[in-house]
């Protein structure tokens, strides 16, 4: 609450350097804010007597919107992205699919690796484990195992996450 909004009779007010102007009435308080050109804003409602703060409202808004967009401008957006193989898959569909996990992995993203058993290939999941070893024994270089190949339903999964740069 800033200004005409605050509704409490007496409140502590701090200047715009820090220091305690002490309590006083609300009246007074907003007539200190106007000789300095400042606003009054409340910025703890739940102490006796509330704490008012004397400053430029507007500037401060700015500020603060300024400081979230270079936060999100230096944000890494993560995504998740897949890659699906076959039981029965060749070496080179393999060398493709890794291919693009490999790029993915490149711009910062997570793979996704799922096997869907169709059928009776659900007896043989040995099969698609050995599938899921040889897929990362070739991006080992780029990748990192979040989460070992997992049996859930008729799909094997498996996490990887990007290698972690050397800081140089």
């Amino acid at each position: 609450m800033i200004n005409e909004e605050i509704r409490d009779r007496e409140v502590r007010v701090i200047a715009d350097g820090g220091e305690q102007l002490g309590v006083m009435p609300l009246a007074r308080a907003l007539q200190v804010a106007e000789e300095r050109q400042l606003d009054l804003v409340k910025i703890v409602a739940n102490a006796h007597p509330p704490v008012c703060k004397l400053m430029d409202y507007d500037k401060y808004r700015f500020e603060q919107s300024k400081r979230e967009r270079e936060i999100r401008k230096n944000q890494k957006i993560v995504l998740l992205k897949e890659v699906q193989l076959s039981a029965t898959i060749e070496d080179n569909d393999m060398q493709v699919k890794a291919k693009a996990a490999q790029r993915f992995l490149a711009d910062g993203d997570k793979v996704k690796v799922t096997i869907r058993f169709r059928g009776r290939q659900i007896t043989h999941s040995e099969i698609g484990r050995k599938v899921m070893q040889d897929f990362l024994a070739i991006i080992k270089d780029y990748a990192v195992v979040e989460r070992m190949p997992l049996l859930e339903g008729r799909h094997m999964i498996m996490m990887l996450a990007p290698k972690p740069q050397p800081v140089t």
